[in-house]
């Protein structure tokens, strides 16, 4: 499902049932060792996903352990973000040759619960929601929203190493299948306050994606 919002220079794993117990590395054990089951079940889920993914690189399986606020440590020359919900868990990953930053996030396809919307979404956000909803009702558009601004905090925070309200961006979303954010906060690591992303429904879930691509310097487009 996410592979189809991501580009081609983009790796992508996902599953929908767990991955063994043995997947995962002595190193991450400790991570986990004190985690719920359902929560245990998504980091190794993740970790295998994310492994994968890198595999898929030429990159050799290792530990995949946390940074700061819990984001993983990604192996040297490479770039990722990984995602779960009941039923889904996906990982994408890039070499930090093509890209810059990546931001996942993927949700069960339905209503956020009664609150949330009002301390994640702006006045302005609010209605334009509405506005979408009035011109079709079967999707899910706060949680769009909601997953948007997910994915727009997973890019950000490897950059900058900086926490990111989901007041301090807004997101407008199209009903064609993408989304734009602007960030309310500048940060010059991130070398833009405008990200483009997109966004699908599928099989009872939603994701959203942003993948920032490094940017070719022009005397180097002719070589």
């Amino acid at each position: 499902m996410i592979g189809e919002i991501l580009p081609a220079w983009v790796t992508v794993a996902e599953m929908s049932d767990d991955a063994p117990e043995d997947t995962l590395f002595p190193e991450e054990e400790p991570l986990i060792a004190r985690a719920v089951e359902k929560r245990r079940r998504e980091f190794i889920t993740g970790r295998h996903c994310a492994r994968t993914a890198l595999a898929r690189l030429g990159v050799p399986p290792g530990p995949i352990l946390r940074g700061d606020r819990g984001a993983p440590q990604w192996p040297s020359g490479t770039i990722g973000s990984i995602t779960h919900c009941s039923g889904y868990r996906a990982a994408a990953v890039a070499t930090s040759t093509s890209g810059i930053t990546i931001g996942i996030d993927a949700e069960p396809h339905g209503l956020l619960p009664d609150g949330v919307l009002e301390t994640v979404a702006s006045p302005e956000e609010i209605a334009a929601l509405d506005r979408l909803r009035n011109g079709n009702p079967q999707v899910s558009w706060d949680r769009i929203l909601f997953s948007a601004k997910e994915s727009v905090y997973k890019a950000w925070f490897p950059l900058t190493g900086r926490w990111l309200d989901f007041t301090e961006a807004t997101v407008d979303v199209d009903p064609s299948g993408r989304f734009t954010a602007t960030l309310l906060i500048s940060d010059p690591r991130m070398g833009t306050d405008r990200l483009a992303g997109r966004w699908i429904v599928a099989d009872g879930f939603l994701a959203t994606a942003i993948a920032l691509p490094r940017v070719v310097p022009e005397h180097d487009r002719s070589m």
